[in-house]
């Protein structure tokens, strides 16, 4: 008899355990939904540039449970898409360069992309950008989710940061 009990009871802990993964294994599921899936960008534009690069900016928000962290894009008219930064450099004057790690943009959050800060850039333009006309691309995620996006170009002169190239193709001066 006693070894009855102690299958009945292995079988029990057993049974517990299994319910317990499987309420874990829904919660996981849960936070796998694509990172895309839960992010919007509004009021997204770009500024004009005849070669080089372009800036796209706009607000960026999650409605998700969990971080989106975006790392690339692409683009049709870009050679590729990089997420940047503009930092004060050793001698205080603002500097823009790829943002190592991307850009979280935080569960239940937004995040600004503007000049002077945060940013997407276009980079190695294949042509010219002219105001009034739509430029497409697509948003990256770490988790490879992507979100395609459409940004509307604007005159915009630059917020008069010096670009510090964080690998091959530069592409020319920040407009």
């Amino acid at each position: 008899m006693p070894d009855n009990r102690i299958r009945m009871a292995t079988g029990a802990v057993l049974a517990v355990c299994a319910l317990l993964g499987t309420g874990c294994s829904a919660s996981s599921d849960d936070h796998k939904e694509p990172m895309a899936a839960t992010v919007t960008i509004e009021n997204q534009w770009a500024s004009a540039a005849e070669t080089g690069m372009a800036g796209v900016f706009g607000t960026i928000s999650n409605t998700g449970d969990h971080e989106a962290r975006i790392v690339s894009g692409e683009s049709p008219i870009a050679g590729h898409v990089e997420v940047h930064e503009v930092v004060p450099d050793a001698t205080g004057a603002m500097t823009m360069r790829p943002k190592a790690g991307g850009l979280e943009v935080p569960a239940g959050g937004s995040r600004e992309l503007i000049p002077g800060g945060d940013h997407l850039m276009l980079m190695d333009l294949k042509q010219p950008l002219q105001p009034g006309a739509d430029v497409s691309l697509t948003v990256v995620f770490e988790d490879g989710s992507s979100l395609p996006v459409t940004a509307q170009i604007r005159d915009f002169a630059g917020a008069d940061e010096e670009y510090t190239p964080g690998g091959a193709g530069s592409g020319g001066g920040h407009h």
